[in-house]
């Protein structure tokens, strides 16, 4: 009697964690199209301050983190990017002792180590061989992790090709990704990781000179999601201007809040 309590308990807390999760996805995607990252931010703290957190969960959140982390760099926010980084890195251990999600967490690895190099460009030299390390050990262990296919772009795209850096090869890795994405409906509804995808091969193109084929991706964006401001009042205005920011200081933001391009931008940076 007793254990069919318990089992009839689950079944009805599943379906409360399960909007929870819908919910919580759907407050980030809405801070995100229209660039409110103070919702955002409360969001993770209210995420953050669950005691028991279950693998999933601390994925979910990690990623948050991950996007307000780069955020908080781009925008010169170094002290409360240290803050959330800690935390995330504290969410990263525990989800490492639960022994699972080994790609996905090299993955983030890799983006994180890019992050401590966007708080101090000294640490290129110690810690940007890790954060390569780490993503293409995410690729061993899957070569279907989506998000370390972007990583791995990232690096390609904004590392000078004197360093290895190859555009081809980083367009080659966005693509993956989002080809990846668009076989699970659940990874491309209502999902900023994925509009930050489209975002990112556009950016791809426009900055090789397929102004084209990036103006083609907004397109798509905006058919997606109307309301995206930053692609709506930013990037398709300003796809035919000239590019004054070829020389790689343009703002974090308009690399896509990822990690490991703050990584390779500061290589440049160190060593040219």
């Amino acid at each position: 009697m007793e254990r069919s309590k318990y089992y009839l308990l689950i079944a009805l807390l599943l379906p409360l964690f399960g909007h929870t999760s819908a919910t919580k996805k759907m407050e980030i995607y809405q801070a995100y199209i229209s660039n409110n990252l103070e919702k955002w931010r409360m969001t993770i703290d209210q995420m953050n301050l669950q005691k028991d957190k279950e693998s999933d969960y601390l994925v979910e959140l990690i990623n948050y983190q991950y996007g307000y982390i780069a955020w908080c760099i781009g925008n010169n926010r170094k002290q409360e990017a240290e803050h959330y980084l800690e935390m995330a890195e504290n969410n990263m251990a525990q989800l490492a002792r639960a022994n699972v999600y080994h790609s996905l967490l090299n993955a983030y690895k890799a983006a994180f180590y890019g992050f401590r190099i966007g708080l101090n460009k000294l640490k290129v030299p110690f810690l940007g061989p890790k954060s390569v390390d780490a993503v293409k050990l995410a690729l061993e262990q899957d070569h279907d992790n989506w998000f370390a296919h972007i990583q791995y772009g990232n690096i390609q795209f904004y590392t000078p090709s004197i360093f290895g850096g190859s555009k081809t090869k980083a367009l080659e890795h966005y693509l993956i990704a989002k080809e990846i994405m668009e076989k699970d409906l659940q990874l491309i509804a209502n999902n900023w990781n994925y509009l930050n995808l489209l975002v990112t091969i556009g950016q791809a193109y426009d900055k090789t000179g397929q102004k084209e084929l990036a103006k083609a991706i907004y397109d798509e964006i905006l058919t997606i999601e109307p309301d995206f401001l930053w692609v709506k009042n930013k990037l398709i205005p300003n796809l035919d201007k000239t590019d004054k920011h070829s020389d790689m200081s343009i703002k974090y933001q308009d690399f896509c809040m990822t990690g490991v391009a703050l990584f390779c931008q500061k290589i440049h940076k160190y060593y040219c």
